[in-house]
């Protein structure tokens, strides 16, 4: 009995790896199997890095709070202090917002805990 291959879901599978590679540099955009090594790999930086953009935009907040809070005449880890011991939960990212777009609001806070 003779051999089947189905070719047209192979030509499908390799040509929808190929449109995703669209646009790379040289042999990764139209060798198959550089194509498919260069799309996995992204893969996995795309994995890596959802998760190392939240820890960035963290970083972000907190020098960005440390900046206010030393306007304000306090360090970003007393300011941190104050507000738990205040009983004030607001998160970084909130806070960061705060001292960016409504500093007379952030002033506000630091005034409050510094009592």
């Amino acid at each position: 009995m003779p051999r089947s291959v189905n070719h047209v879901a192979s030509r499908a599978r390799r040509k929808k790896i190929l449109g995703l590679t669209r646009g790379y540099f040289g042999a990764r955009k139209n060798v198959w199997t550089v194509a498919k090594n260069t799309w996995e790999k992204g893969l996995t930086y795309a994995f890596r890095d959802r998760r190392n953009k939240k820890r960035e935009f963290r970083a972000l907040w907190i020098q960005r709070i440390n900046a206010a809070a030393r306007l304000e005449g306090m360090s970003y880890s007393q300011l941190m202090g104050a507000l738990h011991k205040a009983g004030i939960e607001i998160n970084r990212k909130v806070l960061a917002d705060l001292a960016m777009n409504n500093p007379a609001a952030f002033k506000a806070i630091v005034d409050k805990v510094k009592k």
